[in-house]
């Protein structure tokens, strides 16, 4: 069963985690068992700005729930380094998902002749 399914002993990288389905991802491996890497940049749905408050509330969350997380506030533009977080604490990668997103409403009636 799929409610049965198990990742002790797994290491999970999310990026985009700080907020709705990154951080569904994020608690839900943790709740299975894994340790995860909890990467946002902390900016707004549409990319301005950054902080490291996202993260760490996911982080705050698993720990409370009894989970393993640590917090990484790089872009996935430095997929590198968001790496070398997972491989410093925890030795390996075993579960990436690439989260991240930027909102982008482009919808045809607002699509840009760039974007066309």
């Amino acid at each position: 069963k799929m409610s049965d399914l198990r990742f002790d002993d797994k290491v999970a990288v999310i990026t985009g985690a700080g907020a709705g389905l990154g951080r569904a991802y994020a608690l839900l491996f943790a709740s299975r068992g894994a340790k995860v890497v909890v990467n946002d940049l902390g900016g707004d749905p549409h990319g301005k700005g950054s902080g490291q408050n996202a993260a760490d509330i996911v982080v705050r969350e698993i720990h409370q729930a009894g989970g393993t997380a640590v917090a990484d506030y790089n872009s996935v533009t430095n997929g590198d380094k968001i790496i070398q977080t997972a491989l410093e604490n925890y030795g390996k990668v075993d579960i990436l998902i690439n989260n991240a997103g930027i909102l982008r409403d482009k919808s045809f009636a607002r699509i840009s002749e760039q974007d066309r």
